[in-house]
């Protein structure tokens, strides 16, 4: 049951200019002015209690900007990458929000909402054949996550859609209190064919969320209206294949990434429900075929 508290969180969600609070926030936060980036920087690690021990470089304010500070890279194996095979494994450091089956195109949010996986993948019905009747996992990032994006399984990027939309800021309340969260906010759609069959992966903007990045094209958040497709196909000179546990992208700022899965392909571990904490590199799933024939 919603609280006066979180009603007017809400309210609020609904009414701010969430394009251009987000786009401001940005720009403070790529401030490379000392006192400015500093200040920032100093509140956040005290309020959220950064771990900059695992962190490649630990002093906080030796970052160039808040950005760079939140983005900041790990020490080399302080995130094992589980590479047992048929493994897939967690993308990023987060809580499993929801996951589950893709039940007749819908994709489960909270209790009592849910969202269209064509809407989720801008509109397009094609590639979204691929995943009916298959598995979603839902991984929230938190502001003292680390905040980088990486391969669930190996895989080659076919095709990108950026998917404009709202900033709702992304958390339980909004979840269970914002219909159509995920499908209705910003967006980018990369598809990937791996040695399990289709994957998405899917990240979401959220307010304040200064932008998105990839790995293969940079900064990821065009301001126009409508879907923007781009192709990335086998038979390019260089294709984009990127290994298990590879960085794939980044938030500045945080949000959530949604994994999509095709039919019988892959099963959730049974130890996994909605809240339960993740790390980058942990198993999430294992292949059906890992399943079926343990012994193959």
């Amino acid at each position: 049951m919603k609280t006066l508290k979180d009603k007017l969180f809400i309210l609020f969600q609904h009414i701010v200019p969430q394009h251009l609070l987000s786009r401001f926030v940005g720009k403070i936060a790529d401030c490379e002015t000392p006192w400015v980036k500093n200040s920032f920087i100093k509140w956040f690690n005290k309020n959220y209690q950064i771990n900059m021990s695992e962190a490649q470089e630990e002093i906080p304010t030796n970052y160039p900007s808040f950005n760079a500070f939140f983005t900041r890279a790990l020490k080399e194996g302080a995130r094992p990458i589980d590479q047992t095979e048929g493994v897939i494994v967690s993308p990023a450091d987060g809580a499993i929000s929801q996951l589950g089956p893709i039940d007749h195109g819908r994709i489960f949010q909270a209790k009592g909402r849910g969202y269209g996986l064509t809407t989720l993948l801008g509109g397009d019905q094609d590639r979204a054949a691929d995943f009916i009747d298959g598995q979603f996992a839902t991984v929230y990032l938190s502001p003292k996550d680390y905040h980088r994006v990486h391969m669930p399984v190996t895989g080659t990027l076919t095709h990108t859609i950026y998917v404009p939309g709202d900033l709702f800021s992304v958390n339980q309340t909004t979840a269970q209190g914002v219909d159509q969260l995920f499908a209705r906010n910003e967006r980018l759609v990369a598809f990937f064919d791996t040695e399990h069959g289709p994957m998405a992966m899917i990240l979401v903007g959220a307010m304040i969320v200064a932008g998105i990045e990839t790995v293969w094209s940079g900064q990821e958040a065009p301001l126009l209206k409508q879907p923007i497709h781009k192709s990335f196909t086998k038979q390019a000179s260089t294709p984009i294949t990127l290994e298990k546990g590879e960085e794939m992208g980044r938030f500045k700022l945080g949000s959530t990434v949604i994994l999509l899965f095709g039919k019988d392909s892959i099963d959730w571990n049974e130890s996994l429900t909605a809240n339960s904490p993740v790390t980058l590199g942990q198993a999430l799933a294992h292949t059906t075929a890992t399943t079926e024939a343990p012994n193959a």
